[in-house]
């Protein structure tokens, strides 16, 4: 009985402990108050990306928009990035794709997308233009 006793008291410690810790309970890491918007990422030839990099907190979720203006058939990668996010969901014209993963995406002509998701593994990433060498077509992007 006592071994029993331990074996659960050891099984809920982490679970208790990381309710306790966070403030979110168990299923709150996906709670409004744990949610961040960030800065549009805009695909039109020749502009940045964005004004700043992003930098992130690994356990945050976070929801930012894609705006392709139809300038040029432009692609956004970032495979690394990528993996280092779990993506809950992408909104295309009110359509929500969940997907299992992602390496880039591409607008062959003017839209916008949204894409949710939290940040896990820490480090350097980026996101840019396949084929572009400029600063300004890159995203850098930090996971802390």
């Amino acid at each position: 009985m006592k071994y029993v006793l331990s074996l659960m008291l050891a099984l809920a410690l982490p679970f208790t402990a990381f309710a306790d810790d966070a403030g979110f309970g168990l299923a709150g890491i996906l709670s409004a108050k744990n949610k961040e918007d960030l800065e549009p990422v805009q695909l039109s030839a020749g502009m940045p990306l964005t004004s700043a990099p992003w930098v992130l907190k690994s356990g945050t979720y976070y929801e930012f928009e894609i705006q392709g203006d139809g300038s040029q058939e432009l692609a956004l990668i970032g495979p690394e990035f990528f993996r280092a996010i779990w993506i809950d969901e992408i909104v295309v014209e009110g359509l929500e794709i969940r997907p299992l993963g992602l390496d880039s995406i591409e607008f062959d002509e003017a839209g916008e997308m949204e894409i949710g998701f939290l940040a896990i593994k820490p480090g350097r990433y980026y996101m840019k233009i396949p084929g572009s060498t400029g600063e300004t077509q890159r995203l850098e992007i930090t996971i802390e």
